[in-house]
């Protein structure tokens, strides 16, 4: 495609609304279903798929035109395609591409390797490039990387990967299971004691596979992530490329307490069988949940677009009866799984009179303070980076394949544009992660042109002064960005077709996402496990009887990681069979 005809073409594209087409399973709601699932998002839809695969009639009622809640894939460039909110993979439990035969439904997977790429903002010395770390599966190649910047930091790498994964090991038996049901363990009835036993054991395999190593873990998950990697390490570009998992998605800077917690649960997923790895979906994220969509729909489950949910029905004992839609159509069933957020869940969708005032009170005082602004763009070449070396063996676009991670050289760096953004100020230097899938898959963007993902934080929901996010701040703090992109590879902004931008309020009026939040509320000591969304309510239930929630707002929280989802439907069938 001639490169005036795409440029014309996107001149018309941004004035216009993406195409609005539907997706369903089948060709007319029913009045009636054992169970609905609201929202379409990757959890709800694996939630629909357990439900329906054990026997239970299963409806899915998403708002928008298209399925995948924040994993989706929208063409909003002819010919460009973008995964506009989520945008990486890695997270997604093994238990679940098998158990519902995901990759027979289609779906297909590019690793990355290398994984990160984090270019210098320096002069080069003798004529060459500015230096930069390259960090990919190779141990070896990588702490040859590393040696760049401190022979110590390269020596106790493997060290730190050994001591991190095996963390992350000892928690997995936590993310497939229900938290441990403490209340019924202190019931007075010796059945309600007994069942929740079984709540026990994925604690006990943790603590046994953590073993002398718990005081280590329990300080990964309260210190900042700074001390951590003080310990650990000497050189700030190594420091501040691991620090970003410890921050990313979060209103925390890395000297915050607890953010060591935000790290181990982005290095808790693997890829064909490599533990960290992370990888691009063929198509973009929307594909993923269109194969989980297909196990459901194989397995019988009704999935329904542009079908947006105004409310729950909850009858005279507090128990729920199915839901209203926006166009008062009422459709009945035995449970409700709610895939929203629970302030949209509790706040928005339950009528007052049903919920107590202090579990409102409760619900309106979870964090969902939100740093991100995710810019996605169409470019009619790759970047070309000044710190990409000449002579070295690995093709530019092999290096730049995986996370490019700007404004890293320093720690310091982020906690300044952490401070920014608490006062209201978009960080004038903003922590940027750039992804460009189209390096590996060929299917999302014109033939020489590229899609990039520019995940940027810290931009405050509220700006300074009362201000609004409006098209004028958008596109200044848009334009900030690509300004630090073209210092370290100049020509980037000559290449720019279009751009989509995602404030945080956009990413709550778009994607139901309150606050802008990417994880449901913050992944916080106070918000995880047995506080996931709430103190008493971590195990999915709700307290209206027959409502569930089953988005990342539950445990273990959020990512594309499908847990919660997976988890709920098995708590909704032990439910079922039990009444």
């Amino acid at each position: 495609m001639a490169m005036a005809s795409i440029r014309c073409k996107i001149r018309k594209a941004l004035v216009l609304s993406p195409a609005r087409r539907g997706w369903s399973s089948e060709t007319a709601l029913r009045p009636q279903y054992d169970a609905l699932v609201i929202g379409g998002g990757h959890n709800g839809l694996i939630a629909a798929a357990y439900l329906q695969r054990s026997g239970v009639n299963t409806a899915v009622l998403e708002r928008r035109h298209l399925i995948g809640g924040a994993a989706v894939t929208e063409e909003l460039i002819p010919g460009f395609k973008f995964s506009r909110a989520s945008y990486v993979l890695s997270l997604l439990r093994p238990q679940i591409y098998k158990e519902l035969e995901l990759k027979k439904h289609g779906l297909k997977i590019y690793t990355r390797n290398p994984a990160s790429f984090t270019p210098m903002l320096e002069d080069g010395i003798g004529g060459k490039p500015p230096r930069s770390l390259l960090m990919g599966n190779n141990m070896e190649e990588t702490q040859k990387q590393i040696a760049q910047f401190s022979v110590k930091d390269a020596q106790a790498y493997a060290e730190y990967e050994a001591f991190i994964n095996r963390m992350a090991t000892a928690v997995e038996p936590l993310l497939d299971a229900v938290p441990v049901d403490f209340p019924s363990l202190t019931s007075s009835s010796l059945r309600q004691r007994i069942r929740s036993l079984r709540t026990v054991k994925p604690l006990l395999q943790t603590g046994i596979k953590l073993g002398k190593h718990i005081p280590q873990f329990y300080e990964l998950l309260t210190a900042p992530i700074s001390k951590i990697l003080n310990h650990w390490f000497e050189s700030e570009p190594l420091k501040a490329t691991l620090a970003t998992d410890g921050v990313i998605g979060a209103m925390i800077s890395p000297q915050a307490a607890g953010s060591g917690y935000v790290l181990l649960h982005h290095v808790m997923g693997e890829l064909e069988g490599i533990k960290g790895a992370w990888g691009y979906v063929e198509g973009g994220m929307g594909a993923l949940c269109k194969t989980i969509a297909s196990s459901a729909a194989d397995y019988g489950a009704s999935i329904f677009t542009e079908k947006p949910v105004n409310s729950i029905l909850v009858d005279s004992n507090g128990t729920a009866q199915g839901v209203v839609l926006q166009d008062g159509t009422e459709i009945r069933s035995k449970v409700v799984l709610s895939n929203a957020t629970a302030h949209v869940t509790f706040l928005k969708l339950i009528p007052k009179d049903s919920l107590s005032k202090d579990f409102i009170k409760e619900v309106s005082s979870i964090d969902y303070t939100s740093p991100v602004t995710k810019i996605n763009v169409a470019v009619d070449r790759l970047p070309n980076f000044l710190a990409v070396p000449s002579n070295d063996g690995i093709p530019p676009s092999q290096r730049i394949a995986g996370t490019i991670h700007l404004n890293c050289e320093d720690m310091a760096y982020i906690k300044e544009a952490f401070e920014e953004a608490c006062q209201g100020i978009p960080s004038t230097r903003p922590l940027l992660e750039l992804c460009i899938p189209s390096i590996l898959d060929p299917t999302i963007a014109p033939p020489g042109c590229h899609v990039i993902s520019i995940f940027t934080q810290y931009t405050p929901y509220h700006l300074q002064g009362g201000r609004e996010w409006d098209d004028l701040e958008r596109n200044r703090y848009a334009d900030r960005v690509f300004d630090c992109i073209e210092q370290y590879a100049p020509g980037f902004k000559a290449s720019v077709i279009g751009r989509d931008i995602l404030t945080p309020p956009d990413l709550e009026r778009v994607f139901g996402l309150t606050g802008g939040n990417i994880f449901h509320g913050a992944m916080s000591l106070d918000q995880l496990y047995l506080t996931r969304p709430l103190p008493s309510y971590s195990n999915y239930r709700s307290p209206v009887k027959g409502l569930y929630l089953c988005g990342s707002g539950a445990h273990p929280g959020g990512g594309v990681m499908g847990s919660a989802g997976r988890n709920a439907a098995h708590v909704v069938l032990s439910d079922l069979k039990r009444s």
